[in-house]
């Protein structure tokens, strides 16, 4: 029981974090919710505070990313138990990294005279952003995406980054913190340095006054740019039967029927969702042809997902996840092959080791990562096509607007998050990548959520789950060249030079 109480702080800040994520959208609990872990480091050894912040970590990522299970049990064949078990062993792996926060939080605020409110953020983006790139990463639940709806305070990123918001939401939880540990830590140091504190108080509401009132001038912006009318397709086609021969013109008369319907509004793009179309688009001559001739009558251009083949030098067949354009005429003027893969669903990592997990991809196959950052021009302008899980990279995103870009699709197949929180907050990411590259996204998802969200993050349009309809709206294109699309992540490595700072000066800072 004592130990439990011991940990409760930890697991009360995990709760209050996941909570503050869809689809709860309690967003504001963030900026409190890591009061109670950090006030109990204050009295807990590096070890112990190590073993406080895994059980922190265990509540806040299982708490965002329990719905994983959903995948592997319906689609991968596993048991519920089995399943869930993937899960928590997943959310070990990552509750390493809150629990090596802890461990150098303690002992920073231990053995230096520094506020926590100059430790405490610098600690949590380096760990935060080294978690978006070890083991080909994974951001998913970074606390910055929590604050998707929090307009005004999140337009700054467009210059640090999602890791900009996070940095925010540490240090004003620090900044309590540390008033409410300043006489402990005058009663343990004597000569404590009061104006410390002061001055990084004095800092981070400086910084906060700054970045509302950036927000507020970019929000009042008119942004750059002209209209165009997009229709995004939601097929909502079941996931288990999309690739079945006999389920094939239905799939295709789904798409047809709901492109015409879209088609009566004379939109300049038609969009459809990740490998939309239930064949090899090029090796199927007849289906191929018979979508090129629907194209025509069009009179647009088509946007949509399909696996292609490709054939490596040494004769070797792949698959590749592609996005495929098509012009009013029903020419190929354009193709993206998907560039970050997503482990164990497209292909197996380390398969000479791991053959023992071949089982989990059966029915998909190892597909071929692309290599090219490319975009079309045309007509419309310039845009990016992230294919589902690539939009939550942005180092990644940002790489295809760095010199230029009016727009930004993303084509994604969520029916493999079922009704769960997962297709809520892979759509809520999609906002910081507009915001962070000035470009507003259409989103179109095969089961949802489907949507329109402009250059400054708002939603202006948005799809339930598993609803089968074409959604239509006018978008105004943004040409614009954000500091984060032609720099990128400085903020992070200023970060990571101050924890370096921090690292060889531990006992120097007394």
């Amino acid at each position: 029981m004592k130990k439990f109480l011991n940990y409760l702080p930890a697991m009360v800040s995990g709760a209050l974090i996941a909570l503050a994520f869809p689809v709860f959208d309690m967003y504001l609990l963030a900026w409190v919710a890591f009061i109670p872990l950090l006030l109990s480091l204050w009295k807990k050894t590096p070890w112990e505070a190590f073993q406080t912040g895994f059980v922190f970590g265990i509540v806040y990522f299982f708490g965002t990313l329990y719905w994983i299970y959903h995948s592997i049990n319906f689609y991968g064949g596993l048991s519920f138990v089995s399943s869930i078990s993937v899960v928590f062993l997943l959310c070990c792996y990552l509750s390493m990294y809150p629990a090596v926060f802890a461990y150098f939080f303690s002992s920073f605020i231990k053995k230096t005279k520094l506020p926590a409110v100059l430790i405490g953020p610098v600690l949590w983006v380096v760990l935060e952003f080294i978690r978006s790139y070890a083991f080909t990463g994974f951001p998913w639940s970074s606390i910055g995406y929590s604050q998707y709806k929090f307009l005004p305070i999140i337009q700054v990123s467009d210059i640090t980054g999602i890791y900009g918001i996070s940095f925010l939401i540490l240090a004003f939880n620090c900044a309590i913190v540390d008033i409410l540990i300043i006489k402990s830590r005058i009663r343990q140091t004597p000569l404590f340095p009061i104006s410390y504190t002061m001055i990084g108080l004095i800092m981070l509401f400086i910084v906060i006054v700054s970045s509302f009132g950036y927000g507020f001038w970019r929000l009042g912006q008119e942004r750059p740019g002209h209209v165009i009318r997009v229709s995004v397709v939601q097929g909502n086609i079941e996931q288990d039967k999309k690739w079945e021969p006999a389920f094939q013109k239905f799939v295709m008369d789904t798409y047809t029927g709901l492109s015409l319907e879209a088609s009566k509004g004379s939109p300049d793009l038609i969009v459809w969702p990740e490998t939309a179309v239930p064949f090899f688009f090029g090796d199927d001559k007849k289906n191929t042809e018979s979508l090129i001739r629907f194209q025509k009558t069009l009179n647009t251009y088509l946007l949509f997902g399909s696996v292609l083949t490709k054939k490596t030098f040494r004769d070797q067949l792949f698959l590749t996840n592609s996005v495929v354009l098509l012009n009013e005429e029903g020419k190929r003027i354009y193709q993206y092959d998907k560039i970050h893969l997503v482990p164990f669903g497209e292909y197996v990592p380390l398969r000479g080791v791991l053959f023992f997990i071949d089982k989990l991809v059966a029915g998909i196959g190892d597909y071929l990562p692309g290599n090219r950052y490319v975009m079309p021009e045309t007509k419309l302008g310039s845009f990016a096509s992230l294919v589902c899980y690539e939009i939550i990279f942005p180092g990644l995103v940002r790489k295809f607007y760095a010199k230029d870009g009016d727009f930004m699709v993303n084509i994604t197949n969520d029916a493999w998050f079922g009704k769960t929180a997962g297709p809520y907050q892979h759509f809520s990411m999609a906002v910081f990548r507009a915001i962070e590259n000035r470009k507003p996204v259409l989103r179109s998802a095969n089961t949802g959520i489907s949507g329109f969200i402009d250059s400054n993050g708002r939603i202006s349009a948005k799809t339930e789950l598993f609803q089968r309809l074409v959604l239509s709206e006018e978008i105004k294109t943004d040409n614009t060249l954000s500091v984060y699309s032609r720099y990128g992540d400085l903020f992070v490595y200023f970060c990571i030079v101050i924890f370096i700072v921090l690292l060889i000066n531990l006992k120097s800072w007394r």
